[in-house]
């Protein structure tokens, strides 16, 4: 073995040449192992030249000088083929067999996060570690997940911000609120998982809560929390059956309604004069047919500019309480035997349509990607391979033959491109629900993304349409405007059956916590007018693509710019 050393050496030592390559060799490889480990995938961009033949399907119009097969600079940087895992499949979570710790090691955890919480007692005081069930969840308010980041602090400071009495920590990622807490104590022992985002503290366990209790919730927001206006309707038939909880309240208030709903822990409060009924949306009162707001114009009893309904017109608050119904998920009980493509083009809603997928059907959808920030928000099929088969639909934003011929089937879902090109514009410089900075809208990103970007926006339609074994065309703006019929027809594509009363309750759970809260405004319009001259033909080219398959064309919003 030193022989062999002492000639390398000498080798080397006559020609340091080679022995600086290797060196440089060794380092790229480490380098390209290292960014490997932090990449999350992205769809590929068709960059390769085609013929204007190749751009269009049996029957579709040819764009002339608008090259649709334009290659985008994107492509240079993008994997060519698929999926990329990244540091997220290293798991921080302990094992079932790690997490059984002794009960003296649990506590002394439990202790130290307690005594922390201590020094902030004028903000939350822990009270104890309590069983959970996915089926009847303990706190019944609003949740979320964060499978990376999550904190005690940060936990409380949104149950807080929304006027909740408790919050609690479930399975060291997973916060929950609530005004009740409805089940029984459990051993302290059994809350043994560390905070995601802070080890220091402990955030529950499997089915156990760590539970605070927030001593200054803002009266102001409990009060009045986010409680969202629903409109003027008219009372149900079987009222008492379809709002089952009532009080009479002779000092009327909407205050006082939603207070009294959050309380009995139900989504609706329905004001009825001096009476306060409660309950959930359903197939006895779906909330679909509002009637006039004046209807319901009577003054409360106990607030002069107020309305409190009458006895047959009902004002509908939607409270903070989260409507549970349609908020179990799991992954497909066996494997499914086709695959569905949830196919759009960026910044076409896919995340949000994934959301209410998962909320209709109540099984995860999956992605031809992997991007880790969705996975720690909650969508756990993010980590599954998409031929994996445990998903109910696979996210994908390609648009090559070969990969669209991979599924059996698809549901396409079609934006406005200005609004398409904005939303996908501030996910890449700003995040999945981030915006992008004035600077970039400004300097010269805007226009070369529009320039790439753009004539993606229609091929991606047009190879969907001429590839596509069994495609289902949704708009975007049919599924704001009618989420409950749009929504119909995705679930009977997926071959699930979804009761009326879980795609209400689908309604009620919309937006979400993973949904970008509009378009912040620009003080100029970014697209100039030439740019405008140009996705205005790839509308066109679209619309004409449409009704040649004899389906609706693209919806007339699309149009006026």
């Amino acid at each position: 073995m030193a022989k062999l050393l002492l000639k390398l050496q000498r080798y080397f030592r006559r020609k340091p040449v080679r022995f600086f390559t290797l060196l440089a060799l060794y380092l790229a490889a480490g380098s390209l192992v290292f960014l490997h480990s932090g990449f999350s995938g992205e769809p590929t961009v068709p960059g390769s030249p085609r013929s204007p033949a190749a751009a269009e399907g049996p029957g579709l119009p040819y764009l002339g000088v608008m090259q649709l097969s334009r290659g985008f600079k994107a492509a240079a940087t993008m994997p060519a083929g698929g999926r990329r895992h990244g540091p997220w499949f290293k798991s921080t979570s302990k094992e079932p067999s790690d997490r059984g710790k002794s009960r003296d090691n649990a506590r002394s955890r439990a202790l130290r996060g307690r005594s922390g919480r201590e020094k902030e007692e004028d903000r939350a005081r822990y009270i104890g570690c309590y069983e959970d069930n996915t089926r009847q969840r303990t706190l019944r308010g609003m949740s979320f997940f964060d499978y990376k980041k999550m904190t005690v602090f940060r936990c409380q400071d949104n149950c807080a911000e929304r006027g909740y009495l408790y919050a609690g920590l479930e399975f060291g990622a997973e916060c929950y609120c609530g005004h009740k807490i409805q089940a029984s104590n459990a051993s302290e022992s059994e809350c043994n998982m560390e905070c995601k985002g802070e080890r220091s503290n402990t955030c529950g366990g499997i089915n156990r809560l760590s539970i605070y209790r927030l001593e200054l919730a803002q009266e102001s927001a409990r009060r009045y929390g986010s409680a969202i206006f629903r409109g003027c309707f008219r009372r149900p038939e079987n009222v008492s059956i379809a709002l089952p909880a009532s009080q009479l309240m002779l000092n009327m208030s909407v205050d006082k309604c939603v207070d009294f709903c959050t309380e009995k822990e139900f989504p609706l409060a329905a004001l009825a004069g001096t009476t306060c009924r409660c309950g959930f949306p359903s197939t006895l009162f779906p909330l679909h047919e509002r009637e006039d707001e004046q209807l319901c114009a009577h003054k409360c009893a106990a607030e002069e500019f107020e309305s409190c309904g009458s006895a047959e017109f009902l004002l509908v608050y939607q409270t903070q309480v989260q409507d549970n119904r349609c908020m179990d998920r799991r992954f497909l009980p066996s494997r499914a035997k086709q695959l569905v493509a949830l196919a759009s083009f960026p910044g076409a809603g896919n995340t949000w349509a994934r959301h209410l997928i998962e909320l209709a059907t109540g099984f995860y959808t999956g992605s031809y990607y992997f991007d880790g920030s969705l996975y720690n928000k909650g969508f756990k099929g993010e980590r599954d391979h998409w031929r994996s088969g445990r998903t109910i639909c696979i996210k994908t934003h390609e648009s090559g033959q070969k990969e669209i011929e991979s599924f059996d089937s698809a549901i396409l879902l079609i934006r406005n491109p200005y609004k398409a090109l904005m939303a996908e514009f501030n996910r890449k410089y700003g995040g999945h629900i981030g915006f992008a900075a004035h600077a970039h809208w400004k300097g010269k990103e805007w226009p070369e993304f529009v320039a790439n970007y753009a004539p993606w926006w229609a091929t991606h339609t047009l190879d969907w349409l001429r590839y596509g074994k069994k495609v289902l065309v949704v708009h975007f703006e049919d599924l704001k405007r009618d989420l409950f019929v749009q929504l119909q027809r995705m679930v009977a594509l997926l071959g699930v059956t979804a009761c009326e009363d879980r795609l209400l309750c689908v309604e009620g759970q919309k937006d979400g916590n993973f949904k970008r809260s509009g378009l912040r405004k620009l003080e100029y319009d970014p697209y100039t007018p030439e740019m405008r001259k140009v996705i205005s033909g790839y509308i066109r080219t679209v619309d004409a693509a449409l009704k040649l398959r004899n389906l609706s064309g693209v919806p007339e919003d699309y149009y006026p710019r």
